[in-house]
């Protein structure tokens, strides 16, 4: 670029929930819950301090500077692309809950990368490079990867860490039930309960009840109940969030396909046509709420 240039982007980037039960650190899947950010870029100009304003949850907890993770993730992504904006005006209007479960830093790691592939040169990171560089940001590839495709996906690294991902369509009868509690818990801790190893028995039983669980999503919800059976983390992390194990347990005993959304807290409910008043009898005090699977993903709204 030469001379002194400004481009404003919108991008729209959605809640995404990973693991599913069985799929730890692969699937995940993307909800129509976003997260909206306009940035305004200018480059060849005096540099300028970032500016940045936010709205919505998470707000007065997160950094008005450099240090704000979508400015974090566009920084990155500028710096793949071999060049940085003089200024940056960055507005953030979040409707994702933070530290819940649903792939907040996600979905500002994926927005932040998108916005900045589309201000610098539209179309010299695809989507490929856009994955590799969220997942290295994020640390595992389940939540950027449905944020980044939608609908459901697999995702995975290879022997360098590259991180890969591929995406299916969810059958149109399952529509999710999200229960969101009141208090948050950070994913540092959720992930501290992990064991450094587990049995051979729940290896086996978790890669059988993955597998069945793609096939119930995308063509036989009825099996749900049983391809969400989880082995390797869900009842680790209990001593972090008993209220969100109990809930899982009482769901799951009257017929519900309940899994923790992601790190926790917030629980999953998966089937077709669930009953919303049902979920929530059993989490009165908690935000239920049905959000469709978001069957695209990352969105660059509006350029100028």
């Amino acid at each position: 670029m030469s001379g002194a240039s400004s481009r404003t982007v919108t991008v729209r980037a959605p809640a995404t929930s990973a693991n599913l039960g069985p799929g730890f650190d692969a699937l995940g899947l993307a909800l129509e819950l976003c997260d909206e950010i306009e940035v305004t870029a200018e480059f060849g100009g005096l540099q300028q301090p970032v500016v940045v304003d936010v709205e919505g949850p998470g707000a007065s907890g997160v950094p008005r500077d450099e240090g704000h993770l979508v400015v974090r993730a566009m920084r990155a992504a500028f710096a793949e692309l071999g060049e940085q904006p003089s200024a940056l005006r960055l507005t953030c209007r979040n409707a994702l809950p933070h530290g819940r479960g649903l792939g907040s830093s996600a979905a500002a790691i994926v927005a932040g990368v998108a916005a900045a592939a589309e201000l610098a040169e539209p179309g010299k990171l695809d989507r490929q490079n856009m994955l590799e560089l969220a997942a290295r940001l994020e640390g595992h590839p389940d939540n950027v990867a449905a944020c980044l495709l939608g609908g459901l996906t697999v995702a995975w690294s290879n022997s360098a860490g590259t991180a890969s991902a591929t995406r299916a369509d969810v059958h149109a009868d399952v529509t999710p039930v999200v229960c969101i509690p009141p208090e948050a818990v950070s994913t540092e801790t959720a992930r501290g309960l992990l064991p450094a190893t587990v049995s051979h028995q729940d290896a086996a039983i978790n890669a059988a009840r993955a597998a069945l669980l793609v096939q119930a999503l995308t063509r036989q919800p009825e099996l749900l109940l049983v391809a969400t059976e989880d082995r390797l983390h869900q009842a680790y992390r209990e001593p972090a969030m008993p209220q969100t194990i109990a809930l899982i347990e009482r769901l799951r005993a009257d017929g519900l396909a309940a899994v923790v959304s992601g790190a926790g807290p917030s629980v999953l409910v998966l089937g077709a046509a669930v009953d919303v008043g049902q979920v929530r009898s059993h989490a009165p005090d908690w935000d239920v709420r049905a959000l469709p699977v978001r069957r695209t993903g990352v969105a660059v709204l509006r350029t100028a």
